[in-house]
């Protein structure tokens, strides 16, 4: 699979270890930054990742802050992106099955780094369920509550 992976100061160690283990699974990773851990806007990495999964170049992306909330928020706010903030597996493939998510944030304050793995794991190995699922996903693309 290809996979966008971003995050910002918050996330950025995160960031490298989920990138390498991604790697050691035989994925190819695009890394959209940050490359320090000097202090940095999420948003500005959020939707760098977000727009390369919304474009189809990259199947799936995982954002990566302090605590996952803000690259989620701005992840979610670009067309066509579903993004899930999982601090643990049972939520990530839920994420997959019922929401078909796209992305994945996590927080780096929140979770450890083999807890970061199960959870990646967990989202990459599912799949969308479908069926009484689609419509629902449906209308979260077109923001229509009566369709």
């Amino acid at each position: 699979m290809k996979i966008a992976i971003a995050a910002d100061h918050g996330g950025y160690e995160l960031k490298n270890r989920i990138a390498d283990y991604l790697i050691e699974l035989g994925h190819t990773v695009t890394d959209f930054g940050t490359n320090s851990a000097d202090s940095v806007d999420y948003p500005d990495y959020a939707f760098l990742a977000s727009k390369a999964v919304a474009d189809n170049s990259h199947e799936f992306g995982i954002l990566i802050c302090g605590s996952g909330i803000g690259m989620s928020i701005c992840a979610n706010k670009v067309k066509g992106i579903r993004c899930a903030l999982c601090s643990e597996p049972v939520s990530a493939r839920l994420s997959r099955q019922h929401n078909d998510a796209n992305m994945l944030a996590l927080g780096a304050r929140i979770i450890g780094v083999e807890m970061a793995k199960a959870i990646v794991d967990a989202f990459l190995n599912e799949k969308f369920e479908g069926g009484r699922h689609e419509k629902r996903v449906s209308k979260i693309e077109c923001c229509d509550i009566n369709s």
